[in-house]
């Protein structure tokens, strides 16, 4: 990948990445919830979950929803309905005193896994593809491209739930709380408006 095309590329892992989307609401709210530390599984699960999905996307995987769009039609439902679930779990969160002890962040596994459930994980993952790589060596390319979108998206990823951890000490009255957990499940279900409808 020449240089000018690497920086384009970082850029946009990076921009795409730090924008208000499924995952970014849900590492504020466990940042809040849970810290720095205990969120660290969730980062790492969108990073690598995310960088699987780039390589599979340039071995060939992004096509099979141009040739098969109800396969698109039918994640969008099911990542949808998985996003409500995430909601009414944030909305329902237990207090910090409640949570920090017993509570269970999302881990390494869950997080990798929902990437592939997550239609804007697939937008941004096909975009990168289609955009930055040429289609004759888009295999190989995506392989190349991993290190890169990890380079771009962890960063992102980072500052959200180091901003939920910032927050943590000013949340500390339940009814704050509360009111902050109801406002991440509202955004949640606020982004899958341009996912599923857009």
């Amino acid at each position: 990948m020449p240089p000018e095309t690497l920086l384009a590329f970082l850029t946009y892992a990076f921009v795409t990445s730090i924008t208000p989307g499924p995952n970014n609401t849900m590492l504020l709210a466990s940042g809040v919830n849970y810290g720095f530390v205990r969120s660290l599984p969730h980062v790492l699960g969108i990073s690598i979950g995310f960088g699987v999905m780039v390589v599979g996307v340039g071995a060939g995987l992004g096509r099979l929803f141009e040739d098969y769009p109800s396969l698109y039609a039918a994640l969008r439902i099911v990542g949808g309905a998985y996003l409500l679930y995430l909601a009414w779990q944030i909305a329902t969160a237990a207090p910090m005193q409640d949570a920090s002890p017993n509570g269970r962040p999302f881990g390494f596994w869950k997080a990798a896994g929902f990437q592939w459930v997550n239609p804007k994980a697939w937008i941004m993952a096909i975009g990168a593809i289609t955009a930055y790589l040429p289609t004759g060596g888009r295999h190989a390319g995506g392989r190349v491209a991993r290190p890169a979108v990890r380079a771009g998206e962890r960063p992102s990823v980072t500052v959200w739930v180091t901003f939920g951890t910032a927050l943590r000490r000013w949340l500390t009255d339940l009814r704050h709380l509360r009111v902050f957990n109801v406002s991440m499940a509202i955004m949640l279900v606020l982004s899958l408006y341009p996912l599923l409808f857009g």
